[in-house]
């Protein structure tokens, strides 16, 4: 097997690398503590220039076409520096892809070019309602048809980047007398579509710099040609499109474990005790020979998942293993590079507290590392 990159994705890690150093990391710890939107979507902006936003989106409409490799690998270079831009470019992606996949030529280019280009700060990913999380298929959210609009009525909540996201794909049940899963519709929905309003930001424990927001539709009107493939085809839609996402999230959760452990290592070796660096402790040695080796092997996983993508082959298998074990891998090594800085580590004078409560949510949104093994099982099962 070939482990090499070709000279794209070289460069697009190289300028995610160097972009995260100089843009992002200085400015993580404050988008952190002050929520400082006009900093975050300062960043997605400059991101947009540069390529990042559509990564796996056609150039035809105004995507980089770079492929899911080189989305893996720029989403782990960001996450190194500040997950809550991060996370929204990870959505920004997703949500363009899934247009992409299943969209009309109309609503390609009315859509697509805006979330690549900047001109949406964001675009979101409707699908958790307060009763369907991991199970999708119980989300109660309707849609009615009333002439030339459809009628959505319903809530959805955590939904990243909400606040300033300029299109939001929204799933809601069009048949209620279809058998489980087989009624749901998915719709393009734009903010100022009347009836509907982003709710509440939710207070979260990290990523706290991204906006994470409740959705509420009361009688919204949907133009019938914003319907998002066909009519009660939307879980087939959401179901595949999220396995691209956990190649994201994923990816991201990668670069945060590495920006630990990095720090954390970089410490081992100026800690003094015991009359000398903590570094030539056993236990120390340990616990980064641990962590590195379970980053490194979480990066081949995700990889892995990505080349299938790219070469049109299924990789939801693939995607559920390198998400859960990333996320896994990337929370462990957040824990163990507190425990290497001891005291120090707990406090906001460090930015490892902020990778623990940034790394936490990887392991539930994007479907829950229990999900994860529930999906590799079936795959394995077949």
């Amino acid at each position: 097997m070939d482990f090499e990159l070709n000279e794209e994705q070289r460069m697009i890690r190289e300028t995610a690398a160097k972009f995260a150093g100089r843009e992002l990391e200085p400015v993580a710890a404050e988008i952190d503590r002050t929520k400082n939107r006009d900093l975050l979507k300062n960043n997605l902006t400059k991101l947009a220039s540069l390529g990042f936003m559509g990564l796996n989106i056609d150039p035809e409409y105004g995507g980089t076409g770079a492929g899911a490799v080189a989305f893996s690998l720029a989403m782990t270079e960001l996450g190194r520096a500040c997950a809550a831009t991060t996370v929204t470019a990870s959505v920004n992606n997703m949500v363009a892809e899934v247009i992409q996949a299943v969209g009309t030529e109309d609503q390609k280019h009315r859509y697509i070019p805006a979330i690549c280009s900047g001109e949406y700060f964001a675009a979101s990913f409707g699908l958790t309602e307060p009763g369907a999380g991991s199970d999708p298929a119980a989300l109660c959210a309707s849609a009615v048809l009333d002439g030339d609009h459809w009628v959505l009525n319903g809530t959805k909540i955590f939904i990243s980047s909400a606040e300033y996201a300029g299109v939001f794909i929204v799933w809601a049940v069009t048949d209620p007398q279809a058998s489980r899963g087989k009624g749901i519709s998915a719709f393009l929905v734009e903010p100022d579509f009347p009836g509907f309003a982003v709710g509440k930001d939710e207070n979260k424990m990290g990523q706290i710099g991204s906006s994470t927001n409740e959705l509420i539709f009361e009688n919204c009107r949907v133009p019938v040609e914003n319907m998002l493939g066909k009519e009660n085809d939307g879980y087939r839609i959401a179901v595949a499109e999220l396995a691209g996402g956990r190649i994201g999230i994923g990816s991201m959760a990668l670069g945060i474990g590495l920006a630990a452990m990095d720090y954390a290592t970089r410490y081992s070796r100026e800690r003094m005790q015991f009359g000398g660096p903590i570094a030539s402790q056993q236990a120390i040695q340990w616990m980064i020979a641990d962590n590195h080796t379970r980053l490194d092997a979480a990066g081949l996983l995700l990889l892995r998942a990505a080349w299938l993508k790219d070469q049109g082959r299924g990789y939801s298998g693939e995607a559920s293993m390198g998400k859960l074990y990333a996320t896994e891998s990337a929370t462990r090594a957040c824990h163990d590079a507190i425990q290497m800085l001891g005291g120090y580590g707990y406090t906001k004078d460090y930015p490892l507290e902020r990778f623990y409560r940034d790394v936490r949510v990887t392991t539930i949104y994007e479907g829950t590392s229990e999900i994860q093994r529930m999906i590799i099982a079936r795959e394995l099962l077949k």
